[in-house]
């Protein structure tokens, strides 16, 4: 969601409502010929200010110059998702080429690089963090894409937390894609989820009896300085600390942009699916503290291929029956946001061709590293769909 405007069009929610939501989604600028990252995220972002299809604060830095985001806007639908998705990308990888780089939606840096390090972005936090934490800041390449749904009472958001936390498994299982990684195929589907973890805190958020808890808690890290704020919390879900959202960021970021939309419409139906079972007094799933880590890290192992632990309990069962049957789970609120058919087409076309993960595997074995990065530069922009094949131009307006 765009950082000027966190309470634009947020309207009071009512029982009836369908949340409405916002992508985040993170990028890495490349060399057009090598693939190394290209430390040029302060020029490729002056240049977008010249484009007015881009808003002005709808491109951000991140952590390492080599790095942007993109934030939509608070959308109502899934629609109104792609349609600034593609915009976004479309003109953001134009501003990028006219800078002498290419804009990839890439998870992990995966081409070999040289001399490794890319700068740290000129922010006090961030150079405090490069101080405090030098090779991990060094390693940081890699990109999520972060979901925030409204909810905009913080009990239920902390309800929606707890609730959601069995699901992650399945949602990076989904997203996964990023097995390459320094110029090597890690044997992981989703490496960004391991070079992550290494934070202090990150994984699974813990359970929280309430709001003051989560306060209490989350402020004594602070507090005890083991982190320096709240924005280092990186668990793969959390409230959001700048909006009335719960912001789920469990995914890698999608190559293609309709991968992107699919998912934000899962994650918008299990946060509406969540909190009508607490309405129905469903209990909160409180399963051992070992089992959600060890979930979670087989996800990233294995992506779809192979079994994925259900998250209703945590059995492992094969990947498609684990997603359909989810599906089926979540249908009541697909249909009541009018997702339903949206989202299923698109699950069953990742559980057909594979997820980021297999098709970028599939692309480096079949015809070798500069195919990787036609891959990947071909789709990110928006122009070509996830087939590769030429998207129609007036699809750019949201």
């Amino acid at each position: 969601m765009n950082s000027h405007d966190p309470d634009r069009d947020l309207a009071p929610e009512g029982s009836g409502d369908v949340p409405r939501l916002g992508v985040e989604e993170e990028f890495l600028l490349l060399d057009p010929e090598s693939g190394r990252p290209l430390a040029r995220a302060a020029d490729v972002r002056r240049r977008s200010r010249l484009y007015p299809a881009l808003g002005p604060d709808e491109v951000q830095h991140e952590l390492l110059m080599a790095q942007l985001e993109l934030a939509t806007p608070v959308c109502r639908t899934l629609p109104e998702v792609a349609g600034h998705l593609l915009r976004m990308r479309c003109t953001l990888a134009e501003a990028a080429r006219d800078d002498g780089c290419v804009l990839t939606a890439c998870a992990a840096a995966p081409f070999p690089d040289g001399a490794w390090a890319v700068p740290v972005t000129d922010k006090p936090r961030y150079q405090r963090m490069r101080k405090e934490a030098p090779l991990l800041t060094d390693e940081q390449l890699i990109n999520g894409q972060h979901v925030h749904v409204e909810v905009r009472d913080e009990q239920a958001r902390i309800e929606a937390l707890n609730r959601v936390r069995p699901w992650l498994p399945l949602l990076l299982a989904l997203s996964a894609g990023s097995p390459l990684w320094r110029g090597r195929d890690t044997g992981f589907a989703s490496w960004r989820y391991f070079v992550n973890d290494r934070w202090p805190v990150s994984g699974v958020p813990p359970l929280f009896h309430d709001v003051e808890e989560y306060r209490r808690r989350t402020d004594e890290l602070v507090s005890r300085g083991m982190v320096a704020d709240t924005r280092q919390l990186y668990w793969l879900a959390r409230p959001s600390a700048h909006y009335p959202t719960l912001e789920v960021r469990a995914c890698d970021v999608q190559i293609a942009p309709e991968d992107a939309v699919m998912l934000a419409g899962l994650v918008r139906a299990l946060v509406m699916t969540v909190l009508a079972e607490a309405d129905a007094g469903v209990p909160v799933p409180e399963p051992a503290p070992e089992l959600l880590p060890a979930a979670v890290w087989h996800a990233a192992r294995h992506g779809l291929t192979g079994d994925l632990h259900d998250p209703r309990d945590l059995r492992p069962r094969p990947a498609a029956t684990v997603v359909r049957a989810v599906l089926d789970h979540l249908e009541p609120a697909l249909r009541r946001s009018g997702d339903h058919e949206q989202v299923r087409s698109a699950v069953e076309r990742v559980l057909r061709e594979g997820n980021g993960a297999v098709r970028l595997r599939g692309t480096l074995e079949a015809a070798g590293w500069p195919a990787v990065l036609s891959f990947l530069t071909g789709r990110s922009d928006g122009l070509q769909d996830g087939t590769g094949h030429p998207r129609v131009r007036r699809s750019l307006a949201p």
